[in-house]
């Protein structure tokens, strides 16, 4: 199963500001299985992209999380998620016809179940 997954930074990421739950460990485990990562966040692209290549992580793309749509218009896949801390974030994933995943329970890395064809916990 193809999987999109965006991460928004603050308040999600290890690395945000606030810190959040799900791990840089995670973001590299989803992608050596073949998930198509990146970042959705309120944070500029340039941002986002000097984020990622400071912790030496290859993304498929970085996004402003009020334009998930061209997200998912520029991947095809079987599921498409975004994990945040906010409402404002599953606002703007619903929207874009993604699912969303709060922050606490991304960090139990549904997306691995998900991709091997079970549903999450």
């Amino acid at each position: 199963m193809r999987v999109v997954i965006s991460f928004d930074i603050d308040g999600t990421l290890e690395v945000g500001d606030p810190p959040g739950p799900v791990t840089l460990e995670m973001v590299r485990r989803a992608r050596d299985l073949g998930c198509i990562i990146g970042s959705a966040s309120d944070r500029s692209i340039s941002a986002q992209q000097a984020l990622w290549q400071r912790h030496n992580i290859e993304v498929h793309f970085t996004s402003l999380k009020h334009k998930l749509a061209d997200v998912k218009a520029a991947f095809e896949a079987e599921w498409y998620v975004h994990t945040g801390d906010r409402e404002l974030d599953r606002q703007f994933a619903l929207e874009a016809g993604f699912d969303f995943i709060w922050m606490d329970a991304g960090a139990k890395e549904p997306w691995i179940a998900k991709r091997n064809g079970s549903e999450p916990a």
